[in-house]
């Protein structure tokens, strides 16, 4: 059990990184097992973060928890629902360019690069381990959208990374995934995704959150089975639902992958013919 402390929501009143709205103290818990970390909670928008994570650099000393025990069926899952939206939601037809943010060891851009999609990795503190060769320059030019897979969370600043991903690499369309809560915060002992043996996840969001940070940079929110989208189109959650259903996505996906063609082979004699030029 965590050690959790209540805290007198009357003391020390802050502003929403997302809203600007009020915040006041929620609770406070032991993270890394040793530190007193405390969490506001915004009465606006409902975005629940930790005030001043001094600890990250620690936290960070591995760029993958060693408690992820689900990072691989995690990816594959969401791999097949991202050829659905893209291919079924999007249009995506073959030309379109696409970036992974915060892509961990590559496994995602790999996965959609083998389901024909022309995806690229970039991530400032992971080593690209599994989609060598397919690193993103901006001098590549724009992307059709940029996904980031459980990354928000871990951001003390959640407005400035999607507005400056969005900027570098020509898109306006964000599709990423992050647990919701809904109402009063969940007890810190009753939530697993507050991972404070780890560290690393310091914000957390409602729906309305997510509103509200598309909101503040004029960008459409959709979210549906746990994808959520931020653009400057509208997104029709109906059919959100739908392409991002697991059962649907996987027979999409398969569709997918058979209309744009695997690029697995293709990436393959592409390396093997740089390495030796």
């Amino acid at each position: 059990m965590h050690e959790v402390k209540a805290v007198d929501a009357g003391d020390g009143e802050m502003n929403c990184p997302i809203c600007q709205a009020t915040t006041t103290p929620s609770f406070s818990a032991k993270v890394l097992g040793k530190y007193d970390a405390q969490y506001h909670v915004c009465k606006s928008c409902g975005y629940l973060y930790a005030i001043n994570p001094h600890w990250l650099e620690e936290a960070y000393s591995s760029a993958i928890a060693a408690t992820d025990t689900g990072l691989v069926a995690r990816n594959i899952s969401v791999a097949s629902r991202l050829a659905s939206i893209l291919y079924g939601l999007l249009g995506e037809r073959g030309q379109g360019r696409y970036l992974d943010a915060a892509g961990g060891y590559g496994m995602l851009t790999r996965l959609m690069r083998d389901f024909g999609f022309d995806f690229y990795w970039t991530d400032k503190y992971c080593a690209n381990l599994l989609a060598r060769g397919f690193e993103y320059h901006e001098q590549m030019g724009p992307c059709h959208a940029v996904t980031a897979m459980e990354v928000l969370e871990h951001l003390t600043d959640p407005v400035t990374f999607v507005q400056d991903v969005l900027e570098r690499s020509g898109s306006d369309t964000l599709i990423f995934t992050t647990e919701l809560y809904e109402g009063n915060p969940p007890t810190p002992n009753a939530w697993w995704y507050y991972s404070f043996p780890t560290g690393q996840h310091i914000g957390f969001f409602q729906r309305q959150t997510l509103k509200a940070l598309g909101d503040r940079l004029g960008l459409n929110l959709a979210s549906a089975n746990g994808i959520h989208i931020l653009s400057t189109k509208k997104i029709s959650p109906l059919k959100l639902h739908l392409m991002g259903h697991r059962r649907y996505a996987a027979l999409a996906a398969i569709w997918a992958r058979r209309r744009l063609g695997s690029r697995t082979i293709v990436d393959h004699e592409t390396i093997e013919a740089s390495l030796t030029a």
